[in-house]
């Protein structure tokens, strides 16, 4: 990158690839599995939010790799983190197919905090009563940032590094690490809002629809997995 470059136009540059980097499909299909079992925007807001924390974490780590180390990533790991998220993504597709197939039902009842009334959906095993009494956490955030987190530490943000490498200020190089991880939690917030919003719409009332919905976000996650699979094992001579 020329050193002239305004270190603005550098920043800028790093939060418009960020909420480039959010659309990327493996994203998409990981976080879609997730999603299609909260119900509510705002539960499907911070999913978005949480996984884009986990991806921010784990491209810090690579970028004081980058920066202070003046490290470089080996090609055959970055292969293999990159297997990672393809068995990681085959993974998600077939725990959520295994959990339409045992027969999950969408359970929905009322909360009262004070004075404040509101609904809470989730997912019920078809051998739980549902009026047994349970336990609900407030939203499951463990998943979204694994996986974020494991997006991140493949090589899914290599053009970030590749940018942050031509910036010789190392102060605007972290800031430039920032900048694209809150770019990438905007944007995949923004994604996972859109990708919520057909199963918010569906719900109980029309559970045939919701059935058909959460099976295509786990065939759907299973094939990028396979596809992206297959990639790797081209690009690494293993398939013809």
């Amino acid at each position: 990158m020329d050193p002239t470059t305004s270190p603005l136009a550098v920043l800028g540059l790093g939060f418009v690839l960020g909420l480039r980097h959010a659309l990327d499909v493996d994203h998409l299909a990981a976080v879609s599995t997730i999603v299609s079992q909260r119900r509510g925007l705002w539960r499907s807001s911070l999913v978005g939010a949480v996984w884009g924390l986990g991806h921010t974490a784990s491209l810090l780590a690579a970028g004081v790799a980058v920066i202070a180390l003046h490290a470089e990533i080996p090609r055959g790991l970055s292969q293999a983190l990159e297997l990672g998220v393809a068995l990681m993504l085959i993974g998600l597709g077939l725990n959520l197919l295994r959990t339409i197939r045992r027969g999950a039902t969408l359970h929905v009842h009322a909360h009262e905090h004070g004075r404040h009334h509101h609904l809470h959906a989730h997912v019920h095993p078809a051998d739980r009563v549902a009026a047994e009494p349970h336990h609900h956490p407030v939203v499951g955030t463990r998943r979204p940032f694994l996986v974020g987190l494991v997006h991140g530490l493949a090589g899914s943000g290599a053009l970030m590094l590749a940018v942050l490498a031509t910036i010789p200020s190392p102060t605007v190089a972290f800031a430039y690490i920032a900048i694209f991880g809150i770019g990438s939690i905007g944007g995949m917030m923004m994604m996972s809002t859109l990708l919520g919003l057909p199963f918010a719409l569906a719900g109980e009332r029309f559970r045939t629809v919701d059935l058909a919905l959460r099976t295509a976000a786990g065939i759907g996650s299973i094939a990028v997995g396979l596809l992206l699979a297959w990639e790797i094992g081209t690009d690494a001579g293993f398939l013809a």
